[in-house]
Order: structure tokens, then C-alpha cells, then sequence
């Protein structure tokens, strides 16, 4: 590693009489991928806010190559070169790549119209510079979120930027997409650029990063070189104790069948899907990203349609039409997104909580709130949710307890199925554990859950069994005792059933 480039000491940051920083060091070498790690909540967003200029902090100080600087402003930070990539895509979805590149300082013509010749050729240049395929012309609505991403690192270079933070880069790619994503940093870091790197996934950190720092409830805990560390002294700094038994589960005697679909197609998108999940059961659907996993699901739920195929529930044949239908019959669905399928962010963490089961809840054709107050109590306590008050903005909630907060919603219309897309994306390693335990409990309780997830140690340490998709069709349904990483990869890549 070079020389220190950023230098960030003795930083405090208050809210009202609250401390949400308290004392935190930080520092990035020349060249260098740092992570920066923590539970949600822990205060890594408010350090990069004030690194950005957007908060002002309240105590210590900002270095920049040995210089003390104020960041006041969004402008000031990256006059000072850095650049902010965060967790949600920030450009717009109507305007080219390139416009989105330029966006507020296009290039001009000597009448003062939009030079559109020049803008293209230096956005080309740009991304060709990172070793990108993308065409600049192309509105960004057009490009995969991986790309978009992309576009976010490009745009963030041409304010010629020395320091670039990348928040949770990984939470909506594919292995495919997470290895290019790779490669692009590797090649910012031959070019000079220093990299403050957060995300949750521990095997990404002990691949990409030089050095790992971590905070815990606004304060500096300790800063480790990751060769020299491991995954269980992390995340005994992050909590604060040793997780003994990361994945929490209890393997029961499978009660009769719940849900049996047969045969289920959709022209285009999956074929033939037949599974079956028992009460007590986890049953675990793997394969890549837009392998099918989720459409077959929002078929089962009724969001979309299929085309032939029969789904039974305790034997009764149904046919849901709509999310409505399924959730009378006793199925739910934690969607993917929780922001923009799970929540209405601007409304309440008591709002949200009933929203599903609100028709259950009146006297007559009045909302009853004291059902609603015995709800929300109910499974606030049953999920551990942390939140100031029933009234406060679940926007404003960690996103474990958003999570949670889905989970509760889904939980009080008291399903017979209960299917899980990606329950623990972008939620800290507390809050997994808590919902790997909400999980076999609700098993042990004889719930029949299915999950879908792309964490492969989080689908053989929690499932009784495991379907995996490949292009839309089921090509293997493992037992416990076959699950592998190495097994579940080779079905999920369509590799033939015979040498798996």
C-alpha cells in the first residue's frame, strides 16, 4: 500500500443530544480498497455522508494527503476528489448514458446548444478507459442494474476522482455481474484510485480488500490488514460477541404435504416446475440471477399468470387469479425488494405492519385500533424489531428491521405457506442471525417455508432440501446430505443430472 491519502480522526457527529459517531478514525493509503464494516445502524452511512460533505461534523478532523480540509458541500468533496456510489441507483432512468455522465455540465456548441457529437465521444471514452461495454446512446432504463452501476463509476471518474466509496456495490448483481464489478476495481486501482469499500458479504472482503475497519454503535472498534484475519473475529467486533451458531436451525420430523405444484409452465419463463414443501420444512429454491426463481414464485402467488399447471394446498386444487386470492387461501410472499415491493416507506412501522391482514381487523366498516395496537405489539415483539415508536417512518428504520417489519406483515395473516425471496439481502450479520432464528422457529411451529436465495451457505445451512433452477426448469432437487456448493453450482449452470 502507498501512502496515507485520507486520513479521518477524532470524528464525532450528534443528532439533537444523540451520538451517532463518536470518536471514529479512519484511514485509506494511496491504491488502497479499505471496507468499512458494521451492523446497520452502526454509523458507517453518517461517516461517508460527512466524508461527502453532505453532514458537517461535530468534532475532529478531515486530511487529505497530509492537508486538513472542510468538506461543505457536495461540490467541495468532490473538488476534492471523491466520489460517492450508493446503495441505490442515483442517475436518471430517461436520459442516455452519457446524459447522465454530463448531467449539469454538458458540453457546448459556440451558439450554446448541447454539444450531443462531443458529449457521446467523451462518454465513449470514458467507458472504454474501464474496460467497459456499454453504449453510451442507450437510455439507462435500457441497462441491467449491473450497468447502471457501472455507469455510476464511470460518471464518478470524470470528476477525476482519487477516492471512491462504494456502498453495498453487490447487493443486486449476479456471480457474473460481482466478477466483472471486480475486475473494474482492480483497474481502478492500477490507475491510482483508492477505494473505501462497504458491504456485508465477508467473502467479498477477504477477496477484494487490503485492510478492514469496523464500528460498532458509532465508535471505532479496531482496524485489521484482512490476510492477517478471519470471518469469526469480525464479527465478533461487529456484534460485540462471539455468534457461536451463526445459522440457527433445528431439523424436525416434516409434517404432511402443504403445497404441491404440478407441472406449473409459463411460455418463455419456466417449464414443467414441480415441487412439494411439508409443514415443518425450508424447502430452498438456488440457481444464477434470472434463472426463473422469482417468477415461478409470483406465479404460485398469483402476481402473474401461467399458463398451464396445477397448485394444490393441503390437497384442494387452486387457482389464484391474485395476491389476493393467495393470501386468503393462507400463502405469502416476502418479496425481493422490500423498498419497492415489502414497505410504503413514507408510512409508519404500525402501518406497514397490517397492511396485508387490515380486512381482518374492523368493527364492521371501521378499521379497529385496538386490533391494530395488538398486531403491530404482537409481532414487533415476535420479529425484535427496534424502532423509537409504532408511528416512526419505517424509511427511516435499518434495513434489518425493515425487513422484519415485511416479515411481520406477512406473518399476521397467518399463512399455511410462507415463501422468503432473498430474506437476508442487504441486512448486517445481526440481523440474519435473527431472522435465520425467526425462521426455524416458525418451522419448528410447523409453518411450511420456501426460500429462495443466491447465498449458497445460507441455502445449505437453513433448507431441508434444495431445488435448483437453471433457464427456467428445475434440474435437480437435492437432500440435505447432497447439499454442496460444488453440487448446487453444477445443476445451476445446467450441468447434466448424471455427473452432479
Amino acid at each position: 500500500m502507498g501512502d496515507v491519502i485520507l486520513r479521518m480522526e477524532n470524528i464525532d457527529k450528534i443528532f439533537g443530544t444523540a451520538y451517532a459517531l463518536r470518536n471514529i478514525n479512519f484511514e485509506l493509503c494511496h491504491g488502497e480498497v479499505h471496507a468499512l464494516l458494521g451492523e446497520n445502524g452502526a454509523g458507517k452511512s453518517t461517516l461517508i455522508k460527512i466524508l461527502g460533505g453532505i453532514y458537517q461534523p461535530n468534532a475532529g478532523r478531515i486530511l487529505i494527503n497530509g492537508t486538513e480540509v472542510k468538506m461543505t458541500g457536495i461540490s467541495e468533496a468532490r473538488a476534492h476528489g471523491i466520489g460517492i456510489i450508493h446503495q441505490e441507483i442515483v442517475l436518471v432512468p430517461y436520459l442516455t448514458v452519457a446524459e447522465n455522465i454530463f448531467l449539469g455540465r454538458e458540453p457546448k456548441t459556440k451558439l450554446g446548444f448541447i454539444d450531443k457529437k462531443k458529449m457521446n465521444a467523451e462518454a465513449s471514452r470514458m467507458v472504454s478507459a474501464l474496460g467497459l461495454d456499454i453504449d453510451v446512446t442507450t437510455v439507462l432504463d435500457n441497462l441491467t442494474i449491473a450497468q447502471q452501476q457501472m455507469v455510476e463509476i464511470v460518471k464518478a471518474s470524470s470528476f477525476n476522482v482519487k477516492i471512491l466509496v462504494m456502498d453495498e456495490p453487490t447487493s443486486s448483481l449476479s456471480d457474473e455481474e460481482v466478477e466483472k464489478l471486480f475486475v473494474t476495481i482492480e483497474r481502478l486501482k492500477k490507475d491510482g484510485v483508492s477505494i473505501i469499500y462497504i458491504s456485508h458479504r465477508m467473502d467479498e472482503l477477504f477477496r477484494i480488500s487490503d485492510r478492514v475497519t469496523v464500528i460498532r454503535d458509532g465508535t471505532y472498534v479496531g482496524t485489521k490488514i484482512t490476510k492477517e484475519t478471519n470471518a469469526g473475529e469480525l464479527v465478533s467486533m461487529m456484534v460485540g460477541r462471539t455468534l457461536e451458531s451463526f445459522y440457527t436451525r433445528t431439523y424436525n420430523e416434516q409434517g404432511a404435504p402443504v403445497l404441491e405444484v404440478k407441472n406449473l409452465c409459463k411460455y418463455g419463463v419456466f417449464k414443467d416446475i414441480s415441487f412439494t414443501v411439508h409443514a415443518g420444512e425450508i424447502l430452498g429454491f438456488s440457481g444464477l440471477v434470472g434463472a426463473g426463481r422469482s417468477e415461478i414464485m409470483s406465479a404460485v402467488f398469483g402476481a402473474d399468470g401461467y399458463d398451464s399447471g396445477e397448485v394444490y394446498l393441503n390437497g384442494e386444487k387452486l387457482k389464484i387469479k391474485n395476491p389476493a386470492q393467495a393470501i386468503a387461501h393462507g400463502i405469502s410472499l416476502v418479496p425481493e425488494d422490500r423498498k419497492k415491493q415489502g414497505l410504503v416507506l413514507i408510512n409508519s412501522c404500525r402501518f406497514n405492519m397490517v397492511l396485508a391482514s387490515l380486512k381482518y381487523l374492523m368493527n364492521g366498516i371501521f378499521k379497529s385500533n385496538k386490533k391494530i395496537d395488538r398486531v403491530y405489539d404482537e409481532y414487533s415483539r415476535k420479529m425484535h424489531i427496534k424502532a423509537a415508536s409504532p408511528q416512526i417512518e419505517v424509511g427511516s428504520l435499518s434495513g434489518g428491521n425493515q425487513q422484519k417489519v415485511v416479515l411481520g406483515k406477512w406473518l399476521a395473516t397467518k399463512p399455511k405457506v410462507l415463501i422468503l425471496d432473498e430474506p437476508t439481502r442487504g441486512v448486517d450479520v445481526g440481523a440474519k442471525q435473527e431472522i435465520y432464528t425467526i425462521m426455524n422457529d416458525l418451522a419448528k411451529e410447523g409453518l411450511a417455508i420456501i426460500m429462495i436465495s443466491s447465498e449458497l451457505p445460507e441455502i445449505i445451512n437453513m433448507c431441508d432440501r434444495v431445488c435448483v433452477v437453471h433457464n427456467g426448469d428445475i434440474t435437480a432437487c437435492l437432500e440435505k446430505d447432497r447439499l454442496s456448493q460444488e453440487t448446487i453450482m453444477h445443476y445451476a449452470t445446467g450441468g447434466d443430472v448424471n455427473e452432479g
